[in-house]
């Protein structure tokens, strides 16, 4: 399927926000494809800690995964777990600046939907999270908000349990 006939829907949020399970559960109901979030994989895979030259390497990983999403997408959608204003928000918390590059394919890319997860999932440990405190949270939360709304997309804030966060997010993408 062509890029531009499928309707690209993004799940993004704080850590431990039901990100990654939702993106599966909506990809299983529509029976599409999605892209898992690259910097779980990446971090994983690494034998040493993170460091700023890591994130442009992490973002062109999300891109090949949503690429890959879009060309494999059925029923004219694909689902991503995050895009790249995840690593724009990481990089600038962490490093005070995000490298251009990243900025330039922020600034290119268009997406059809967000679904901002709410925080009022509990916090689940994992070494790979770092901002678990209610303070962090929110305001992570809120910078995720402020970036969806002005990004010109349509969005939808999804709370609740899993089961009501899944009915809520379908009940959107179908008026999509």
């Amino acid at each position: 399927m062509q890029e531009n006939t499928v309707k690209k829907i993004v799940i993004i949020g704080p850590e431990s926000t039901g990100k990654s399970t939702l993106t599966r559960q909506l990809a299983a109901s529509y029976h599409t494809s999605f892209a898992d979030e690259y910097a779980r994989s990446y971090l994983e895979s690494l034998d040493r800690p993170y460091v700023q030259a890591d994130l442009p390497l992490i973002a062109a990983g999300q891109l090949a995964l949503e690429e890959q999403a879009i060309a494999t997408a059925g029923n004219g959608m694909t689902f991503l777990d995050t895009d790249l204003y995840v690593i724009k928000v990481w990089s600038e918390n962490k490093y005070g600046v995000c490298d251009p590059s990243v900025l330039e394919q922020i600034a290119r890319r268009r997406y059809d939907l967000y679904l901002l997860t709410d925080i009022d999932m509990t916090w689940e440990d994992d070494p790979l999270r770092e901002h678990g405190t209610p303070e962090m949270r929110q305001y992570f939360f809120n910078i995720y908000l402020d970036l969806v709304q002005r990004s010109g997309t349509p969005f939808a804030i999804i709370s609740g349990n899993v089961t009501q966060r899944l009915q809520r997010a379908t009940n959107i993408v179908n008026m999509l």
